[in-house]
C-alpha cells in the first residue's frame, strides 16, 4: 500500500513540477481509476503527503464536477510568513508537521541542511520532554516560530 502512496504522491508532485502556477486541479475518481485503486487511497496521500506542513493546501469540490486543487506554497512575502506561521504553524505543530515543514522549507532552499537538522532537533520529543509546558505541541509551534522568524528575516 505505501508503495501505490509513493507512485500517487510521486505522480502529482510531477504535475505540479510542470504547472506554471504551482497548482493543479485534478478528479479523484479519474485519479483511482488511473491508479486502479478506491478513492480513499487518493484523500489517504493528500491528507498525509499534501499537508501545509509540507508545502501544500489542498482544496476539494464533492459532486459530479467535484475536483481537488492542489496549491504548492511558495514562502517570499511578509503575507506568504504570516501565513506560515497563523494558518500552517498555529498554536500547536506535531513533531511529524514539523518534521513535514522543516523538509519542505530545506527542499525550497528557505533552509540550509544544518539548519533544517538544527531544528528538528531543538523540536523533537527528546528535548521538549523535559520542559514545563504540559503541552508540547504548543511549545513547538511557539520554538519554531522563533526561529523561523531569525532565520528568515531579510536583513540579517
Amino acid at each position: 500500500m505505501s508503495s501505490l502512496s509513493r507512485e500517487i504522491e510521486k505522480y502529482l508532485k510531477t504535475l505540479l513540477e510542470n504547472a506554471h502556477n504551482g497548482v493543479i486541479e485534478v478528479q479523484r475518481s479519474t485519479l483511482s481509476g488511473f491508479f486502479e485503486c478506491v478513492p480513499s487511497q487518493i484523500n489517504y496521500v493528500l491528507s498525509t503527503r499534501f499537508t501545509p506542513a509540507h508545502g501544500y493546501i489542498v482544496e476539494t469540490r464533492r459532486g459530479g464536477g467535484g475536483y481537488v486543487r492542489i496549491i504548492r506554497l511558495n514562502i517570499n512575502s511578509n503575507n506568504k510568513l504570516k501565513i506560515l506561521f497563523d494558518e500552517i504553524i498555529g498554536s500547536e505543530l506535531t513533531q511529524n508537521q514539523s518534521e513535514g515543514l522543516l523538509e519542505y522549507l530545506r527542499k525550497e532552499d528557505y533552509l540550509t541542511r544544518r539548519e533544517a537538522i538544527l531544528l528538528k532537533n531543538i523540536t523533537s520529543e527528546n528535548v521538549l520532554a523535559g520542559s514545563l509546558p504540559k503541552n508540547m505541541d504548543t511549545l513547538r509551534a511557539q520554538i519554531l516560530q522563533s526561529i523561523l522568524a531569525t532565520i528568515l528575516r531579510e536583513d540579517i
